[in-house]
């Protein structure tokens, strides 16, 4: 989005924003076009291309807003949650939460999800600082937990549980149950797998097979 050294122009450029989003829910994000969406927000085509030069640019921005308004959120979600398990699915429950009203948007732009060579792919070096900070949740419910993580798998930790996450997300914007209520039941099963499984990687016996896994990773993520 375009620097903005005044309230009216942050002003305009948030109504452009938001008009955008409406327009991506009614319409979709293909149908929609910068033409529309400058009626929708009551601007010059011009001027909506000065804010944000593209579609792409414009959910950009809302990935960087989400991820700021979202902090406040998880810091409360954690306050009462206790134990790792419960601390994870607070931690994932309030993307979902956040995200609802965009679900459908979302689904959507999982077509570019997958390739990290896209701009607004998770994955991608312009996600980069967005993921950084959202993996940095996960490394600090791992350093506020009592389970002991073994030391070879804890650099790595904070890393496979944000992948986790983003397998379970992508289970939610398809989850065609009622109020996805499979997802819930699917967070409250998986996560408990997960927690359970780290509890028993520090086990002597896990060694062998905790170094095959480590070594894995470390591929997976060109190390």
């Amino acid at each position: 989005m375009a620097t903005k050294t005044t309230p009216k122009a942050e002003e305009t450029g948030l109504k452009i924003l938001e008009s955008a989003m409406a327009l991506f829910r009614q319409e979709g994000f293909d149908s929609a076009t910068m033409r529309d969406i400058a009626e929708a927000a009551g601007v010059a085509t011009g001027a909506a291309y000065y804010y944000y030069p593209s579609k792409d640019a414009i959910v950009m921005d809302f990935y960087q807003r989400s991820s700021e308004e979202m902090q406040p959120k998880i810091e409360m979600a954690l306050e009462h949650a206790r134990g790792l398990e419960a601390r994870l699915c607070e931690l994932i429950q309030v993307k979902f939460d956040h995200f609802a009203l965009n679900r459908g948007l979302l689904r959507v732009l999982l077509r570019n999800g997958a390739d990290p060579k896209h701009p607004l792919s998770p994955f991608s070096p312009q996600t980069a600082e967005i993921r950084k900070i959202d993996i940095a949740w996960f490394r600090r419910i791992l350093v506020d937990s009592s389970v002991r993580i073994p030391r070879d798998l804890a650099p790595h930790l904070p890393d496979v549980l944000w992948f986790f996450q983003m397998g379970l997300i992508l289970f939610w914007v398809i989850d065609g149950s009622p109020q996805q209520a499979r997802t819930r039941t699917l967070l409250e099963i998986a996560t408990k797998i997960v927690v359970n499984l780290i509890r028993l990687s520090g086990l002597p016996l896990m060694r062998p097979l905790r170094r095959s896994v480590v070594r894995s990773i470390e591929i997976a993520k060109g190390d």
